[in-house]
């Protein structure tokens, strides 16, 4: 049956741009269905050095480094409190509780040839992404929304709207890089809520920040750092997006800024006050952008994999990107997915099973991250003090490189353990400090 296209692809950020230069690369003929214009604002503009060998792969590298982007070497946090607490038996603790850091070039990892990512301005890395897999051969639409996705025919039919006309094009198979908008996850209706986590963040850049002012290592001003803040299940990212341009976003609880009955100018400020020297901070600096709200914050598929369809990045899990996780998995979702996909193709055969390798690695690489990022808001203290503890440092790296594809990382399973110890005890010296959030035990299992 002949089609329009072999692959269309719902979404031109990062998963779906990185998916089109494989699969270009590849010589499949692939449709790219943006329904923004770019370059457009996005958030989250961190990257983790597993984003590395996408890039090279894809052929990006040398025009990201050409954009100039700051270069991201390794990644910092404060608290906003002295903790003089018991030490649990752990070693190292030259910070105590109040700070630690991580340089990314500590660990070696397969196919990361720099000690240093970036900090990226989402509106320009993605263009550049986007531009990239223009020029493998891939056909790009921008400003063309997709509409109903009929899976049910021989080949998928893609309604997408051009000039005003709904459009039918038929393709081999569908890959939905939607990000949030989950795409088909909505139509199919597989979207599942997370019961944990309910994030809401609201964010904007500044001008002229001091970026040293909450370093304890003034050289290490220009990592991304995660400012705790003494409020439940709360904290704030400082991300460099040029010399002098930082962005700045608080992330708590979406009932807190309910509280606040939506007012995003008074949740911000109000929040950031719970912390004087990062206010004081943040008030001499000029805000440059008005500030934007982030929803959606975590969720899950039932079925991420299907016949003649796969979903990618957002699109597919979305978890809390406190460690800057969301454009890795973008981008290794979209690289672990078109290895099972070009097989797929050269066999004819776009059933389900075909993507059961894809399917089960991105589940688990999820996971790895969702109980590593549950467990820091339950106990933030207790990363801290693995991050210093050299027994344990080189795992919690690998973690945060993005090195989680693979099996679960084994500090995991320690740090479960306390967390449990914790969590039973009210007496223990630790319980105190323990967040709202009750994760991984009450962790989804999608």
């Amino acid at each position: 049956m002949k089609t329009d296209f072999d692959i269309g692809i719902i979404g031109g950020g990062p998963a779906g741009a990185t998916a089109a230069a494989y699969l270009a690369k590849a010589n499949l003929s692939v449709a790219v269905f943006e329904r923004e214009t770019f370059p457009r604002e996005h958030v989250g503009e961190s990257l983790v050095p597993a984003t590395t060998p996408v890039l090279i792969e894809t052929g990006c590298m040398d025009k990201v480094e050409q954009a100039g982007f700051p270069k991201k070497y390794g990644a910092a946090w404060t608290s906003a409190e002295e903790r003089d607490i018991d030490q649990m038996g752990f070693r190292n603790l030259t910070n105590g509780f109040r700070s630690a850091e991580v340089l990314f070039a500590e660990r070696e990892q397969l196919g990361v040839d720099r000690d240093y990512t970036f900090h990226v301005d989402r509106g320009l890395f993605d263009q550049i992404l986007l531009k990239n897999a223009e020029s493998l051969g891939a056909t790009v639409y921008q400003g063309v929304p997709v509409g109903e996705v009929d899976l049910s025919g021989e080949r998928p039919v893609m309604r997408v709207r051009i000039g005003g006309q709904s459009v039918p094009i038929t393709v081999r198979m569908v890959v939905d890089a939607s990000g949030r908008r989950t795409h088909l996850g909505t139509q199919l209706k597989t979207k599942i809520v997370d019961p944990v986590f309910n994030q809401y963040a609201v964010h904007t850049w500044f001008d002229n920040l001091d970026r040293a002012a909450l370093a304890v290592d003034k050289e290490q001003a220009d990592y991304i750092f995660i400012h705790f803040l003494p409020v439940a299940d709360t904290w704030v990212w400082q991300i460099p997006i040029t010399d002098t341009i930082t962005s700045v976003g608080v992330v708590s609880q979406r009932a807190r800024l309910r509280s606040y009955s939506g007012d995003q100018e008074k949740f911000f400020w109000n929040t950031i006050a719970s912390r004087p020297e990062l206010l004081d901070v943040l008030k001499n600096a000029q805000q440059v952008r008005p500030l934007k709200a982030e929803g959606d914050y975590s969720y899950g598929m039932k079925q991420i994999v299907g016949d003649k369809y796969v979903l990618i990045g957002d699109a597919a899990r979305f978890v809390d990107p406190i460690f800057s996780s969301g454009v890795s998995v973008a981008l290794n979702s979209a690289r672990i997915a078109c290895q099972d996909i070009i097989a797929a193709a050269r066999a004819d055969d776009f059933s389900r099973r075909r993507f059961a390798a894809y399917e089960s690695k991105l589940r688990r690489a999820v996971q790895n991250w969702y109980e590593f990022i549950s467990m820091y808001y339950r106990l933030n203290i207790l990363f801290t003090a693995f991050v210093q503890d050299d027994r344990y440092r080189i795992d919690v790296l690998k973690m945060l490189q993005g090195d989680v594809y693979e099996d679960e990382p084994k500090v995991l399973a320690t740090m479960r353990e306390i967390v449990r110890a914790v969590e039973d005890d009210p007496d223990h010296l630790w319980h105190p400090y323990l967040g709202e959030l009750r994760a991984p035990s009450a962790a989804p299992g999608f």
